[in-house]
């Protein structure tokens, strides 16, 4: 699986040079990839093949996000990796995205061909930190 290989990389990155105490949230398929007790963020990770200016988040993923940085009073924080850099979002910092409806693959993860619709939202790389 490719896109587990990519967040593998990705998370290794940010420990390695920006998150020291960075680690993998526990569970298979928790709403979160991985937290820093030092920083008191919870983060999820993406990453894409290609660049855009403004990156996508899903509701469900963002709503989340939000709801558990509001329960254990920590930072959420989305991480989207493209070809031209790490954009982080400290999401309790920005507006709540403008939400849309949009038909999209079940997942990109399974190579599952089905479509469905999505609740999404989009955030700008002008709003986020910029890390190489």
């Amino acid at each position: 699986m490719s896109w587990k290989k990519n967040e593998d990389k990705l998370f290794l990155h940010l420990k390695d040079n920006y998150i020291l105490d960075l680690d993998w949230s526990e569970g298979k398929y928790n709403h979160y990839d991985c937290f820093s007790l030092k920083y008191e963020c919870d983060i999820e990770l993406k990453c894409r093949n290609k660049h855009y200016d403004e990156l996508l988040i899903e509701k469900a993923k963002y709503d989340k996000l939000i709801h558990r940085a509001e329960k254990f009073l920590t930072v959420p924080i989305y991480i989207s990796q493209t070809p031209q850099g790490i954009y982080a979002f400290n999401l309790s910092k920005l507006p709540e995205p403008v939400w849309e409806t949009r038909g999209m693959p079940k997942t990109s993860h399974f190579n599952q061909r089905q479509f469905v619709d999505k609740v999404v939202g989009y955030l700008h790389i002008k709003d986020a930190k910029l890390y190489k």
